[in-house]
């Protein structure tokens, strides 16, 4: 039987993790934080109300075959306009979650249709469905709303944060959950803390 795989993340940490272990014989699932706020990601976020598209992209490139036939497709899923009004920085493979995800109407369905199309081998799983974002309480009490904000904090920058939360609190997804209790290793991917760390480990079920 092959050994049960998790690696908790976001996007580039968990990329890099998954195209190692996607070589060797292990069933995988990627669990990807959902509370990106900024580039096209966010972008999309805002205007369609869905969960953002950058991270699972990522996910499901990494575990798609690394071979000359899938190539196109990828190269197409991780193509960037740099110009066009309204489209000038955002990722085609962006563009075509939230365009799936309106269709399905749930971004699981979309997710799983994706993996189909590049014919992945392993899970990408979102660590909640739920519609949350991250909000940083700095020592002298400031409030800050976003990860982007969160992470390159222009507002009092020189005043350490004493804790994060997210708003509202997230209940990891039943499916993802029932992946973490199974697996037989947990990776925690490399990445940045307050995009693809911390989200993950303050969804209500996951540190438990």
């Amino acid at each position: 039987m092959k050994p049960k795989i998790v690696v908790i993340g976001g996007g580039t940490g968990s990329y890099t993790v998954l195209q190692g272990l996607k070589h060797y014989d292990y069933e995988l699932t990627a669990v990807v934080s959902i509370v990106d706020d900024g580039g096209s990601s966010g972008r999309l976020r805002d205007e369609f109300g869905h969960l953002p598209p950058g991270d699972f992209r990522k996910c499901l490139l990494a575990l798609s075959p690394s071979d000359q036939e899938g190539e196109l497709l990828r190269r197409l899923l991780e193509y960037r306009f740099d110009h066009g009004d309204g489209l000038s920085g955002h990722n085609f493979g962006n563009l075509l979650i939230t365009a799936m995800t309106e269709i399905t109407g749930n971004p699981l369905e979309t997710i799983k249709a994706v993996s189909k199309l590049l014919n992945i081998d392993g899970k990408v799983l979102p660590v909640s469905t739920e519609d949350t974002r991250l909000v940083a309480v700095l020592e002298d009490g400031t409030i800050v709303h976003g990860e982007t904000n969160v992470d390159i904090r222009t507002v009092n920058p020189d005043v350490a944060i004493s804790s994060v939360y997210l708003d509202p609190p997230a209940h990891v997804h039943p499916e993802t959950q029932q992946a973490i209790l199974d697996a037989d290793f947990i990776v925690l991917a490399p990445g940045d803390l307050y995009s693809s760390i911390l989200p993950n480990l303050l969804v209500k079920g996951v540190p438990e």
